[in-house]
């Protein structure tokens, strides 16, 4: 089943040198633009990460420092990368989880705010952990009946996770709506308010803190209980999207007319 699109949809992968937002750094990127009329412009970037690519990174990936050692790191390519992302819905594979925040990261660091507000996400791992418990290996072959020969690299798995979205469109059709808004709620396991899902929306649209001793309660309100909570999370390891929600929080509550 073709997907029914009002407005273009990138399917995106990253390969990294960890799992760490805010300490690893991307070492490829593929990007699928999906148009409404069926056409596709597809784009791959090898990234010098500028750190050292760990041994037990590239024994997923296969990508090692010296493959890197002469391509643009990530601000070089990032207006581009953000320009083709531009006026799109997103969609990956755990890409709500790990894809997704690190990119925005990624952007940060390169001094690039973009606004993801815009754009719906749609989580196809969501769709399959739901439907069916599996990895992304396992869903191409039980969806489309092919083995994922080149697994872990940034362009096989964002093709395969393209085809398995198509795929699970055809076979729970009675179950999924071939419409993008709806896949976006559909994979979506809690309101983040920061991509890492350090802060997160309850039933009321307020933001809830999501972790630590104060998990569970209103944001704002901790703000101002403990003004030394914003100091805490601003000079620790936490993602600069969190610090950034962060901080937006903060500035609101000074200046709640702006």
């Amino acid at each position: 089943m073709e997907l029914n699109l009002t407005k273009p949809v990138v399917f995106f992968d990253l390969e990294t040198t960890g799992t760490s937002v805010t300490n690893d750094r991307i070492v490829e990127i593929c990007l699928l633009k999906v148009f409404p009329d069926g056409r596709e412009q597809e784009k791959t970037y090898r990234v010098n990460p500028g750190i050292p690519i760990p041994p037990a990174a590239t024994a997923v990936h296969h990508i090692t420092d010296d493959d890197v050692r002469d391509k643009p790191t990530f601000p070089q390519i990032a207006r581009e990368v953000e320009a083709f992302f531009e006026g799109c819905d997103i969609a990956g594979f755990n890409s709500n989880r790990f894809d997704v925040p690190m990119l925005a990261e990624e952007f940060l660091r390169a001094g690039i705010d973009v606004d993801f507000s815009k754009p719906r996400f749609i989580d196809v791992q969501v769709i399959y952990h739901k439907m069916e418990q599996r990895t992304l290996s396992a869903a191409y072959k039980f969806y489309c009946g092919k083995n994922l020969d080149d697994a872990h690299s940034a362009t096989g798995d964002t093709r395969a996770t393209y085809e398995v979205l198509k795929a699970q469109l055809d076979r729970y059709g009675d179950a999924l709506k071939n419409d993008v808004r709806w896949l976006s709620e559909y994979t979506y396991f809690t309101r983040n308010v920061d991509f890492s899902g350090f802060f997160i929306y309850n039933d009321k649209g307020e933001e809830v803190v999501n972790f630590g001793k104060y998990k569970g309660r209103i944001l704002s309100e901790v703000i101002k209980r403990d003004p030394s909570y914003y100091d805490w999370i601003m000079k620790s390891d936490f993602p600069l999207n969190t610090k950034q929600v962060l901080t937006k929080v903060r500035l609101r509550e000074i200046n709640p007319q702006k």
